[in-house]
């Protein structure tokens, strides 16, 4: 008999901590509960993107599956919000301003809020809402934020379809900066996600601050300038550009200059929502990183 191990009760030499590693590591096997280094997350969230798109259209169909309109209820949402804050804002309280077609304007800056306010507040809370997944598979959990944030966008393809069909029914003549409209909406998207990946780890970390996330959504939507011309009311100063420029309002506005004739193209307002784009992603990627070993747990 051979004797071996620890015990010395018969049982086979056990495998040293590096012949273990490496047998891991041909195996493809990795220690869960430990954050990976960056190149090597990165490269797990690419080779998991097919995943990412299947919990992105899994979230999609499960939204409307019992649902008798379906998918048309991605149109119909927006244009009834549309309606009402038309009729609200643009014909009762007369928010208006210098805007000529208020109507394009006040949709454009209205479904770019529905789509970032939708995956703000689910993205927000995603890993929470998504505990078991997180304990029964092994996974980059960015991707669940970031699964979120795709739904959201996927979504509203509908929604800014039909916003083409209103800009031309409101009489704006199709140009070539229309040809801006996708990176518009695929620069929204950026710094979407960057601030879901920071508020996903914040919420995780306290749970409290899920509760905040409402009414900060609720205060974006009155300081953006969703239903006005915040040049039109806020002044000149400091406070009219910090509305301006803050990630949520050039979002808006990134579309509203590629479909609008009477807002022209500005570089400064572009290289500022790259800037934010970057910026967030960047800064919220990290962020999320370094909590990796945290998330699931108790």
């Amino acid at each position: 008999m051979t004797l071996g191990g620890p015990d010395h009760q018969g049982s086979l030499p056990g495998l040293s901590e590096g012949q273990a590693a490496a047998l891991a590591e041909r195996h493809g096997l990795a220690q869960v509960g430990v954050r990976p280094p960056v190149g090597v997350y990165l490269r797990d969230l690419w080779r998991h993107r097919h995943f990412l798109l299947t919990l992105s259209n899994a979230g999609f169909t499960a939204r409307h599956q019992n649902n008798y309109l379906g998918v048309f209820w991605s149109v119909l949402n927006p244009l009834l919000f549309g309606a009402a804050y038309w009729l609200i804002f643009g014909k009762l309280l007369g928010t208006t301003g210098r805007t000529e077609n208020y109507v394009g304007f006040l949709l454009a800056g209205l479904f770019t809020f529905i789509f970032f306010s939708a995956a703000f507040n689910h993205g927000s809370k995603s890993m929470i809402s998504s505990t078991g997944l997180v304990r029964s598979l092994r996974f980059p959990r960015a991707l669940l934020p970031a699964s979120v944030v795709l739904t959201e966008l996927i979504a509203s393809l509908p929604a800014f379809g039909i916003l083409l069909v209103v800009a031309v029914a409101t009489g704006e003549v199709p140009s070539l900066k229309w040809l801006l409209f996708p990176v518009a909406v695929v620069l929204a998207a950026a710094i979407t996600l960057g601030i879901a990946l920071i508020c996903a780890r914040l919420v995780h970390a306290v749970r409290d601050v899920s509760n905040l996330i409402g009414l900060a959504t609720r205060v974006l939507r009155y300081v953006s300038g969703v239903f006005f011309p915040i040049a039109d009311y806020a002044g000149k100063g400091l406070i009219s550009d910090l509305m301006m420029y803050q990630p949520v309002a050039l979002m808006m506005t990134l579309v509203r200059q590629t479909l609008l004739e009477e807002f022209p193209l500005d570089p400064v307002t572009w290289l500022a929502s790259l800037a934010w784009a970057v910026g967030l992603c960047v800064v919220g990627f990290v962020t999320f990183w370094r909590a990796e070993a945290s998330y699931g747990r108790a």
